[in-house]
């Protein structure tokens, strides 16, 4: 084990992992918001946006994220379209994130008892008012596990972007390894990076569950 090597990476994978976390925070921040859009698609009245909904998350939950990665990258050129890879990272991860959040809200939205929706309607409630004041705090809690596998594994996903030239821990090991010829020291250095960050993340969720679980 070279430890020099370690020395001399870890400040240059230090870097790459707050470019994954960046990555990962603001894809899951989006994601989320577009998901609560397309969560409404799919459970409105109207055939053509549940159709559209529908068709959404099975087309985004049912191809790779890296093959979505490279259409958007490499293919989007062809029609006029050049992205930088930062801007292709977040659109890729963000609209592949956003169709398994919606699957997440739509299951706990739907799982709320419908008498609060009755109740609701004796109040003098209308559809919006019932939903941002009723079901979805309510819905909160059920939708926090699960959401949080869903960051832990986007944040496992962002290695697939260095596949675009983005300069994330992936990317940062790929090239040190290029350059050192060191995969022992370099990659093993990553894992405990990735496991570092996955295990902050994975305890910060446990509390924040925790804390909803016993207000």
């Amino acid at each position: 084990m070279d430890v020099t090597i370690l020395k001399k990476a870890l400040p240059i994978l230090l870097k790459g992992s707050i470019m994954t976390i960046e990555l990962t925070v603001i894809a899951i921040i989006i994601g989320t918001i577009l998901a609560m859009l397309i969560t409404f698609c799919k459970i409105s009245n109207s055939k053509a946006l549940k159709m559209f909904g529908d068709f959404y998350t099975w087309f985004f939950r049912g191809t790779p994220l890296l093959i979505q990665l490279f259409v958007i990258y490499y293919g989007f050129p062809q029609l006029g379209i050049k992205l930088e890879p930062f801007a292709a990272a977040i659109i890729g991860l963000t609209i592949n994130i956003s169709a398994y959040i919606t699957e997440i809200i739509r299951a706990s939205i739907q799982s709320i008892d419908k008498g609060q929706w009755e109740a609701s309607k004796a109040l003098g409630m209308n559809y919006w008012q019932t939903m941002f004041l009723i079901i979805i705090p309510q819905s909160i809690k059920r939708m926090l596990p699960p959401m949080s596998n869903e960051f832990i594994a986007l944040l496992k996903d962002t290695s697939l972007v260095s596949a675009i030239s983005m300069g994330d821990l992936m990317r940062k090991s790929q090239l040190l390894y290029t350059a050192t010829y060191k995969p022992l020291e370099i990659f093993l250095l990553a894992t405990i990076l990735y496991l570092l960050m996955t295990t902050i993340f994975t305890t910060s969720f446990k509390v924040l569950e925790n804390r909803f679980v016993f207000e």
